[in-house]
C-alpha cells in the first residue's frame, strides 16, 4: 500500500498506545505522550506546548522530523521511521513537594543535555549492547562516529514569577544506512545502531529505555535539588565522557577558537581545558577530538 508505515519491516511504526501504557505512570515524570508522524520539530512543538502552560512531563515523539534542529542551528533529519526524535518538557525550577524535589536553581539547569547524555549511553549499552561514548556536551559517538545528539532549549515563564521550562530534545539513528546518513558541518563522520553492529534496533524498547533512564537521573537530580556532584551526575557523566584527557580544538560561539587538553567537568558542566595561555572553563563550543 503506497504511503503506508508498513512497507519498510525494518522500520515498523511506533505504537502510541504502547508507549503510553509503559511509560505514562504515576510513579514518574511523564504525564502525557504524543505521536506524530510528522512534524517540523518536536523541540518546537514542546516549546510551544510549554509556552501555552503544559505542565511538566509532556513527551513529543515524532516518526519523522522535516525541521529537526541541532546545536548552532544545524538541521536533523533523517527517513520515516529510521531514528528516535523525541523531546521532553521540564519545568526544574518548580518544586514538587509529593515527589520530594525542591526547585532546582537556573545556574543547574546547564546539567540537563549531559544527564540526556549519561540516559543515552545506558540505553544504547543495555538494548544495543555498544560501547557508546559521549564527546563534550552531548553528542553520542560510537566508533568515533556521530550516532546521537541533544539540544536543551530554554523556554520564558508564562508570568514574571514563573521560572523558565526547559525542552530537551535527543535525535537518534537508529536504522540509518550508508547512503541515508546526514553530513556533518564539524567534520565527524555519521553512523547509526545498525551500521554499528547493534544486538537491537526495534525503536520501541529503546525508546522506553531511553526516557526511563531519563526520568531515574531526574529525579536523583531533582532529589538533590539540581546538584549534580549529590545525585552522582557528575561522576557518571565523566565516566561517560570521552573527551575528558584528550587534546581538542573548540570553536566557540563567538567564533573564537582554541586548542588545549580536556581535563575535565567542573560542577557546573563546564568543560576544562588547559590552554597554552592558561586554563579555560567553557560552557559552550564545538569539540574536535585531535589525535
Amino acid at each position: 500500500m503506497p504511503g503506508s508505515p508498513y512497507t519498510d519491516l525494518d522500520r515498523p511504526p511506533l505504537s502510541a498506545a504502547r508507549l503510553r501504557r509503559a511509560l505514562v505512570t504515576p510513579y514518574g515524570p511523564w504525564n502525557r505522550l504524543e505521536l506524530r508522524a510528522e512534524t517540523g520539530s518536536t523541540n518546537a512543538d514542546a516549546a510551544e506546548a510549554a509556552q501555552a502552560g503544559e505542565p511538566e512531563g509532556l513527551i513529543v515523539v515524532a516518526e519523522r522530523q522535516t525541521a529537526g534542529r541541532g546545536r548552532r542551528g544545524r538541521v536533523w533529519q533523517s527517513p520515516p521511521r529510521a531514528g528516535i526524535a523525541t523531546s521532553v518538557l521540564l519545568r526544574p525550577g518548580e518544586a514538587v513537594p509529593e515527589r520530594g524535589w525542591p526547585a532546582a536553581p537556573a545556574t543547574a539547569y546547564g546539567w540537563l543535555p549531559l544527564l540526556a547524555g549519561v540516559a543515552l549511553v545506558e540505553a544504547v549499552a543495555h538494548l544495543a549492547e555498544l560501547d557508546a561514548v559521549l564527546k563534550w556536551p552531548n553528542d553520542l559517538l560510537v566508533d568515533g562516529a556521530k550516532c546521537a545528539g541533544i539540544l536543551a532549549e530554554a523556554v520564558p515563564g508564562t508570568s514574571p514569577a514563573q521560572p523558565p521550562a526547559v525542552v530537551l530534545g535527543i535525535g537518534l539513528n537508529v536504522t540509518l544506512r550508508a547512503d541515508e546518513l546526514p553530513a556533518n558541518p564539524t567534520g565527524l563522520p555519521a553512523t547509526s545502531l545498525q551500521l554499528a553492529g547493534a544486538a537491537a534496533t526495534d525503536r520501541d524498547p529503546l525508546l522506553r529505555a531511553l526516557l526511563r533512564a531519563v526520568a531515574d537521573w531526574y529525579d536523583r537530580w531533582r532529589t538533590s535539588g539540581g546538584d549534580a556532584e549529590t545525585s552522582g551526575l557528575r561522576e557518571a557523566y565523566v565516566a561517560s565522557c570521552a573527551t575528558i584527557g584528550l587534546p581538542v580544538r573548540v570553536l566557540l560561539p563567538a567564533g573564537e577558537e582554541l586548542t588545549g587538553t580536556a581535563t575535565g567537568v567542573d560542577a557546573d558542566g563546564q568543560l576544562l581545558v588547559d590552554t597554552p595561555t592558561g586554563p579555560r572553563r567553557l560552557a559552550a563550543g564545538d569539540v574536535l577530538h585531535l589525535r
